[in-house]
Protein backbone atom coordinates (compact mmCIF):
# COMPACT_ATOMS: atom_id res chain seq x y z
CA UNK A 1 0.00 0.00 0.00
CA UNK A 2 2.27 2.36 1.45
CA UNK A 3 6.67 2.37 0.78
CA UNK A 4 8.19 0.68 4.13
CA UNK A 5 11.50 1.69 5.14
CA UNK A 6 13.50 -0.43 6.92
CA UNK A 7 12.96 0.34 10.92
CA UNK A 8 15.94 2.80 12.00
CA UNK A 9 16.32 5.26 14.73
CA UNK A 10 13.39 6.97 15.82
CA UNK A 11 13.04 9.69 13.29
CA UNK A 12 12.80 13.74 14.26
CA UNK A 13 10.31 15.47 12.50
CA UNK A 14 8.98 17.85 15.03
CA UNK A 15 11.14 20.08 17.12
CA UNK A 16 10.89 20.76 21.30
CA UNK A 17 12.53 23.40 22.93
CA UNK A 18 15.69 22.01 24.93
CA UNK A 19 13.49 24.00 27.82
CA UNK A 20 10.94 21.12 27.55
CA UNK A 21 10.33 17.24 27.98
CA UNK A 22 7.85 14.20 27.25
CA UNK A 23 6.91 12.73 30.53
CA UNK A 24 4.02 10.41 31.48
CA UNK A 25 1.09 12.79 32.15
CA UNK A 26 -1.34 12.47 34.92
CA UNK A 27 -4.45 14.21 32.48
CA UNK A 28 -3.71 11.77 29.38
CA UNK A 29 -0.96 9.96 28.56
CA UNK A 30 2.37 11.37 27.77
CA UNK A 31 2.74 14.90 27.85
CA UNK A 32 4.93 17.95 27.24
CA UNK A 33 6.35 19.69 30.45
CA UNK A 34 8.68 22.59 30.70
CA UNK A 35 12.01 21.38 32.23
CA UNK A 36 13.13 25.14 33.66
CA UNK A 37 10.57 28.05 33.40
CA UNK A 38 10.16 29.36 29.90
CA UNK A 39 9.12 33.12 28.92
CA UNK A 40 5.69 33.93 27.50
CA UNK A 41 6.57 33.80 24.03
CA UNK A 42 8.75 31.48 23.70
CA UNK A 43 8.92 28.59 20.99
CA UNK A 44 8.25 25.41 23.23
CA UNK A 45 7.61 23.28 19.66
CA UNK A 46 7.56 23.08 15.96
CA UNK A 47 5.71 20.36 14.69
CA UNK A 48 7.40 18.61 11.86
CA UNK A 49 6.48 15.83 9.00
CA UNK A 50 4.86 15.67 5.56
CA UNK A 51 2.63 17.67 3.82
CA UNK A 52 0.13 15.26 2.79
CA UNK A 53 -3.22 15.50 1.40
CA UNK A 54 -6.07 15.38 3.63
CA UNK A 55 -7.31 12.67 1.31
CA UNK A 56 -4.55 10.53 1.28
CA UNK A 57 -4.00 10.73 5.34
CA UNK A 58 -7.00 8.30 6.88
CA UNK A 59 -4.82 5.62 4.96
CA UNK A 60 -1.70 6.44 6.47
CA UNK A 61 -2.85 7.11 9.33
CA UNK A 62 -4.43 3.48 9.77
CA UNK A 63 -0.97 2.23 9.03
CA UNK A 64 0.79 5.31 11.05
CA UNK A 65 -1.66 5.43 13.95
CA UNK A 66 -2.59 8.74 15.34
CA UNK A 67 -0.38 11.21 14.97
CA UNK A 68 -1.75 14.29 15.76
CA UNK A 69 -2.00 16.02 12.30
CA UNK A 70 -1.53 19.44 11.76
CA UNK A 71 -4.45 21.30 9.10
CA UNK A 72 -2.41 23.95 7.67
CA UNK A 73 -4.43 24.53 4.50
CA UNK A 74 -7.91 23.31 3.10
CA UNK A 75 -6.96 20.15 2.26
CA UNK A 76 -3.65 19.58 3.84
CA UNK A 77 -2.32 17.98 6.91
CA UNK A 78 1.35 17.95 8.27
CA UNK A 79 1.58 14.28 9.87
CA UNK A 80 4.80 11.28 9.41
CA UNK A 81 4.52 9.01 6.22
CA UNK A 82 6.03 6.08 8.65
CA UNK A 83 5.44 4.57 10.90
CA UNK A 84 8.92 4.65 12.60
CA UNK A 85 8.45 8.85 12.64
CA UNK A 86 4.86 8.68 14.72
CA UNK A 87 7.11 9.42 17.68
CA UNK A 88 9.16 11.66 16.17
CA UNK A 89 6.37 13.75 15.18
CA UNK A 90 4.20 13.87 18.56
CA UNK A 91 3.88 17.22 20.31
CA UNK A 92 2.49 16.07 23.17
CA UNK A 93 0.65 18.98 23.89
CA UNK A 94 -2.36 17.60 25.83
CA UNK A 95 -6.02 19.64 25.66
CA UNK A 96 -6.66 22.01 28.62
CA UNK A 97 -9.89 24.70 28.47
CA UNK A 98 -6.93 26.96 30.67
CA UNK A 99 -3.50 26.34 28.04
CA UNK A 100 -0.31 28.26 28.48
CA UNK A 101 0.42 27.45 25.06
CA UNK A 102 -0.99 28.85 21.53
CA UNK A 103 0.12 28.30 17.76
CA UNK A 104 1.76 30.92 16.06
CA UNK A 105 1.44 30.82 12.78
CA UNK A 106 0.97 27.34 11.38
CA UNK A 107 3.13 25.31 13.21
CA UNK A 108 4.81 27.23 15.73
CA UNK A 109 3.83 26.40 18.91
CA UNK A 110 4.56 29.23 21.91
CA UNK A 111 3.95 29.74 25.41
CA UNK A 112 0.72 32.22 26.36
CA UNK A 113 2.03 33.07 29.52
CA UNK A 114 5.21 32.31 31.42
CA UNK A 115 5.68 28.87 32.76
CA UNK A 116 7.19 27.72 35.39
CA UNK A 117 9.55 24.29 35.33
CA UNK A 118 7.44 21.41 35.64
CA UNK A 119 4.60 22.68 34.69
CA UNK A 120 2.88 20.49 31.81
CA UNK A 121 2.18 22.49 28.58
CA UNK A 122 -1.10 22.66 27.30
CA UNK A 123 -2.85 23.76 24.59
CA UNK A 124 -6.72 24.14 24.01
CA UNK A 125 -7.44 21.95 20.92
CA UNK A 126 -10.13 24.94 19.48
CA UNK A 127 -6.78 26.53 18.38
CA UNK A 128 -6.03 23.66 15.71
CA UNK A 129 -8.51 21.05 15.31
CA UNK A 130 -11.30 21.28 12.83
CA UNK A 131 -12.83 17.91 12.17
CA UNK A 132 -16.14 16.48 12.99
CA UNK A 133 -16.50 14.73 16.40
CA UNK A 134 -16.43 15.17 20.09
CA UNK A 135 -14.13 13.64 23.11
CA UNK A 136 -14.73 14.03 26.47
CA UNK A 137 -12.53 16.63 28.30
CA UNK A 138 -10.04 15.20 30.75
CA UNK A 139 -8.46 18.78 31.85
CA UNK A 140 -10.78 19.65 35.23
CA UNK A 141 -9.55 23.05 35.37
CA UNK A 142 -12.46 25.33 36.58
CA UNK A 143 -13.14 26.14 32.74
CA UNK A 144 -13.60 22.98 31.82
CA UNK A 145 -16.28 22.39 28.67
CA UNK A 146 -16.38 18.76 29.92
CA UNK A 147 -17.19 18.00 25.68
CA UNK A 148 -14.36 19.06 23.05
CA UNK A 149 -15.66 19.86 19.93
CA UNK A 150 -13.11 19.72 16.31
CA UNK A 151 -15.45 22.72 15.93
CA UNK A 152 -14.99 24.40 19.06
CA UNK A 153 -12.77 27.42 16.93
CA UNK A 154 -16.73 28.38 15.75
CA UNK A 155 -17.18 29.61 19.40
CA UNK A 156 -16.98 33.36 19.45
CA UNK A 157 -16.11 33.39 23.13
CA UNK A 158 -13.02 31.00 22.50
CA UNK A 159 -12.25 33.67 19.33
CA UNK A 160 -11.75 36.28 21.79
CA UNK A 161 -10.92 34.51 24.59
CA UNK A 162 -7.56 32.79 22.19
CA UNK A 163 -6.71 35.85 19.83
CA UNK A 164 -3.81 35.80 17.86
CA UNK A 165 -3.15 31.92 19.09
CA UNK A 166 -4.67 30.52 16.24
CA UNK A 167 -3.44 28.70 13.80
CA UNK A 168 -3.52 30.86 11.01
CA UNK A 169 -5.41 28.01 9.03
CA UNK A 170 -8.41 28.04 11.30
CA UNK A 171 -7.76 32.06 12.30
CA UNK A 172 -8.56 32.66 8.20
CA UNK A 173 -11.63 30.16 8.42
CA UNK A 174 -13.37 32.62 11.16
CA UNK A 175 -11.94 35.44 9.72
CA UNK A 176 -13.70 34.36 6.58
CA UNK A 177 -17.12 33.97 8.14
CA UNK A 178 -17.29 37.48 9.41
Amino acid sequence: MFPVRIASPLHSLTYISPKAEKRQSPTHGRGLFAKEAIAKGEVVAIKGGYVLTAEKWPAIEASVGPAGEIYVSEGLVVAPQYKDEYEGSMLHLNHSCEPNVGVEGQIVFITMRNVEPDEELVIDYAMIDDFDGEMACLCRTPSCRKIISGRDWRQPELQRKYQGYFSAYLQKKFSDLL
